[in-house]
């Protein structure tokens, strides 16, 4: 049966970014440049290590992201934005992305084809369930969409890749849900990071 993932990187306290996000730095005051590569140094500078995580991050058939996910331009369209991926970004699946800001679809190589969705989380769960065919829809971010997607019972498992230090301020996860109940399905040490899933029972 399909499932609906929410997967992230997040620092021991739990941020997946750090305040004061810019254009030129993405993850903001993130412990590293800001553009997020000590967050995810596990993904890049150890890909081998990591490549059952990472080939399972890639497995969903459709994907949802907030908008700031997805790029650095804030209210009405008024530039040109495909992403931060370039012209074949890794989903290779359709990817719905959160605006408050209607946008025609934008297709790229690869297979990945951007849908802009304004109607919120439920509209844009349906519409991935839709073009998953019974495939999993992987929620991939940030912390405030995932975080919109737990509090609203929508999600089935959790996926953390939890790195070996703290921000102590930032965009936090479980910011703003309520108790949970989780199942730990499994969990494995690497180097730079510890991957836990967890199935989401169910929040009280």
């Amino acid at each position: 049966m399909s499932k609906v993932i929410c997967d992230i990187t997040v620092s021991v306290d739990g941020y997946s970014a750090g305040h004061d996000q810019t254009e030129e730095r993405p993850f903001g005051d993130d412990g590293g440049d800001g553009s997020g590569n000590r967050l995810h140094a596990w993904m890049f500078d150890t890909p081998d290590e990591n490549r059952a995580e990472v080939d399972r991050m890639a497995a969903a058939r459709a994907f949802i992201m907030g908008r700031n996910m997805f790029g650095p331009v804030r209210g009405a369209w008024d530039r040109p934005w495909n992403g931060w991926w370039g012209d074949d970004p890794p989903f290779h699946a359709p990817v719905f992305v959160l605006t408050h800001h209607a946008r025609e679809p934008q297709s790229m190589d690869g297979g990945t084809t951007f849908h802009f969705v304004t109607d919120g989380i439920t509209s844009a769960l349906a519409q991935a369930r839709a073009a998953a065919g019974g495939g999993d829809v992987a929620i991939q971010g940030g912390a405030n969409t995932i975080n919109q997607f737990l509090a609203a019972g929508l999600a089935d498992e959790l996926r953390l890749h939890v790195v070996p230090f703290t921000l102590g301020a930032g965009t936090r996860l479980f910011e703003g849900v309520p108790p949970l109940e989780l199942e730990q399905v499994s969990s494995r040490s690497a180097s730079l990071v510890t991957h836990v899933t967890y199935r989401v029972l169910s929040s009280r």
